[in-house]
């Protein structure tokens, strides 16, 4: 029976962040630099609910000014990236495929005026047009003036063939897809016949200073079996360009997908007119990030040991293309790197890596090349030891700039991305060269957007409190607390409480913006949010990640227990008696495992899984990516290892003990957690008599991203616990 409902309504006052407030919240994309270092570009996308309409545009931002950076209406999205360092490229779909634009911008000083102007002048010229409406990622070098992105194509690589190849597909007179191997689905579509590749096509200016677009597609990795960027998140972190050639990562071509994840890492030159040399060692899991060095004479990427483990820890590999030598630079760093930027004159390594629930930026200066390669070379302890540039809050998007400059993009619980530049880094790069002793980091770091600072400068958003406690093992484990509004430390008010558990469950809780599980809208909501990293969390050392293979209900719950109790001991104006949990993905398992363990005395009055496992055994079988199950469980779901685990850990076992209220929330397009996971556990509550409820999102995957649907999202979990826990359910 489907469910409408007016009997709840949010919280909502110009001083509260409510959910319509983060929904209809600007959200800036990462700073993207041009070439000469003085302008960034930023994508930016602001939804109404009113109108329905998701508005996208593109910001131009001074890096070294105070002059306002300007909006560049999107109205049809696209995508925008540097031709030069006064113009922009802006690809939009036209009626016969993907259409480029350039836009000139004008950042100039006017002759006897002390103030920069900074605007652009229309309106944009086409510069040309792609065969296809799916062309995308887009990456351009102006000194070789070739420009490389990837598409979608069917096996013969070819472009120009893909309309007519679509048009055939769609009139082949049935439905059926047809599989012999897999993938047969994977994240949120079903696998077709079409696979990425990469392209490069002729860009360049001629000398009347008009772009001439190329009238040939090039297809360097043709005749590979290679695919990239990989499925399903890859993008333009997946290859990186020189002046003459592409180096990229794919999946090995000889082992199947969905239970491997070795990746190699190839160069190729833009023509395709070489065959692709492989660069690894072919003794590696997964690869991410590959880049070149500015002088194309090194490329680096992170590299993974373990094949068929997403989670490992990822080591910093350098290789250099002169001498034919790779060595790894983090061998013994127990943090794993998720980006990597070689400095500009390509003698030091700057990178992000999570620490302790927060994504930091950390610089190594780059060793001299051993004689052979090697996985462990000895190198003095200034090439071995990262240095920390941040320390809190969430950094991404890194980009070295000339002058000791990189600019980064950074969110944090209170604030979406804005951009900022660190200054000052030639000084301390001079100085780590020329010394081998520990050298003190100078440095300034400037915030040069607000896009947020109107919006949000009256909610009082929370910044979020650490706390540690000794968990299974003794071990430390780290959590926040996020607190209402209206807190007070000598409130004698009894605060209703909510524990959000993360996903992965090799994930984290880290001091970042959220447009899903922001903390501080249940905060401002009335609940005191309680989010703990037990064990298998990431950033807090590859050991502490590692403990929950095969071992998902239980230590990360003794972990849950104790971090549960130091905060009904430490925080008296917590009701516990107004407790309600919440979790999506392994979260979503957690939730389930939960109901059926009341032992462990949390006392929940009402439970909320998003997209969760009910069954282990069946989730073995119904992934896409088996690789991860295989992993965790200790095998394939008929392996008696496996089996023996999946009958002492699946929630399914157990349901004979549920009792708690609970909300399910799935979507269709799930295919990590094929729907039937909520609609089975849904199907159990009813039948034991337990109030509870199901919401379906046909149209989402393992998340939910459309505005609308997040809204209602929003609405269903809120008027669950308050149905439970809300004032006057004490």
């Amino acid at each position: 029976m489907l469910a409408i409902d007016t009997d709840f309504s949010f919280k909502q006052a110009p001083h509260i962040f409510s959910p319509n407030d983060l929904i209809e919240l600007g959200r800036p994309g990462p700073g993207v630099a041009n070439l000469a270092g003085d302008l960034a570009l930023i994508p930016y996308s602001k939804y109404s609910l009113e109108d329905k309409q998701n508005k996208k545009s593109l910001y131009i931002a001074p890096i070294e000014s105070s002059v306002n950076p300007i909006n560049i209406p999107f109205p049809k999205g696209g995508e925008a990236f540097w031709l030069d360092s006064r113009v922009v490229g802006h690809v939009v779909e036209g009626d016969n495929g993907l259409e480029l634009y350039a836009i000139d911008i004008k950042f100039e000083t006017p002759e006897g005026s002390q103030s920069q102007l900074l605007s652009f002048e229309g309106p944009p010229t086409l510069v040309g047009t792609f065969p296809t409406k799916t062309a995308t990622n887009f990456r351009y070098s102006q000194k070789a003036g070739v420009l490389v992105f990837s598409d979608n194509v069917y096996s013969d690589v070819n472009l120009t063939s893909v309309k007519d190849q679509d048009q055939e597909w769609e009139n082949r007179g049935n439905s059926a897809y047809v599989y012999d191997t897999t993938y047969v689905r994977h994240w949120d579509i079903w696998v077709g016949k079409k696979r990425p590749s990469l392209f490069t096509v002729r860009l360049a200016l001629d000398p009347d200073r008009k772009w001439v677009f190329g009238n040939q597609f090039f297809s360097p990795l043709k005749g590979t079996d290679h695919h990239c960027p990989v499925e399903p998140f890859g993008g333009t972190d997946d290859f990186d360009i020189s002046e003459t050639h592409i180096v990229y990562t794919t999946k090995d071509p000889m082992l199947p997908e969905a239970w491997h994840t070795k990746q190699n890492v190839y160069i190729v030159d833009f023509l395709g007119q070489e065959k692709p040399k492989e660069l690894t060692s072919g003794k590696q899991g997964a690869i991410h990030n590959p880049i070149f060095n500015a002088q194309g004479t090194k490329a680096a990427w992170l590299e993974l040991d373990e094949d068929g483990y997403e989670s490992d820890r990822a080591k910093i590999v350098i290789y250099d293309l002169q001498k034919n030598v790779r060595f790894r630079l983090t061998q013994k760093w127990d943090r794993s790197p998720d980006s990597l930027a070689f400095s500009k004159e390509g003698n030091f390594i700057y990178f992000t890596a999570g620490d302790e629930a927060k994504i930091k930026i950390f610089v190594l200066p780059i060793p001299p090349t051993p004689n052979e390669s090697t996985i462990d070379p000895e190198f003095a302890p200034k090439y071995l030891k990262p240095v920390a540039l941040t320390t809190q809050r969430a950094a991404s998007a890194i980009q070295p700039l000339f002058t000791g400059r990189l600019l980064f993009t950074q969110s944090s619980f209170t604030s979406p991305n804005e951009v900022f530049v660190i200054h000052g880094l030639d000084r301390y790069e001079m100085s780590v060269l020329q010394s081998d002793e520990p050298v003190p980091l100078i440095h300034e770091i400037r915030q040069i957007t607000e896009f947020a600072r109107e919006a949000l400068q009256d909610k009082h958003l929370s910044q979020g409190e650490e706390f540690w406690f000794k968990g299974a093992h003794h071990h430390n484990v780290q959590g926040w607390i996020i607190k209402p509004g209206g807190w007070k430390e000598d409130d004698k008010k009894k605060w209703p409480i909510v524990m959000l558990i993360h996903g992965g469950p090799q994930g984290a809780w880290e001091d970042q913006w959220s447009t899903r599980w922001n903390p501080n809208v249940f905060a401002q909501q009335g609940y005191f949010v309680v989010m703990m990293n037990p064990t298998g969390s990431t950033t807090f050392g590859q050991a502490f990640t590692d403990a929950i293979a095969e071992d998902w209900g239980g230590k990360p719950f003794v972990d849950l227990q104790h971090g549960w109790k130091f905060i009904l001991d430490n925080y008296p104006q917590v009701d516990p008696d107004r407790a309600v949990a919440a979790g999506a993905s392994w979260g979503g398992y957690a939730i389930n495992w939960i109901q059926g363990h009341p032992e462990y005395g949390f006392n929940f009055k009402a439970l909320v899984c998003h997209d969760g496992v009910f069954d282990s055994n069946y989730n073995g079988y119904s992934t896409d990516e088996l690789f991860f199950f295989n992993h965790e469980w200790g095998g394939r779901p008929w392996d008696k290892k496996s089996q023996k685990l999946s009958q002492k850990y699946s929630p399914s076992n157990f349901v004979e003990k549920w009792s708690t209220p609970q909300l399910l929330i799935h979507g269709s397009k799930d295919f990590r957690l094929p729907e039937t996971e909520g609609i089975a556990a849904f199907h159990a509550l009813q039948q034991l008599g337990i109030p509870s409820r199901l919401v379906i999102f046909p149209d989402e995957n393992h998340w939910v991203l459309n505005h609308g649907n997040s809204l209602k999202w929003h609405y269903e979990v809120f008027r669950w616990f308050d149905r439970f826990v809300g004032e006057g359910k004490a």
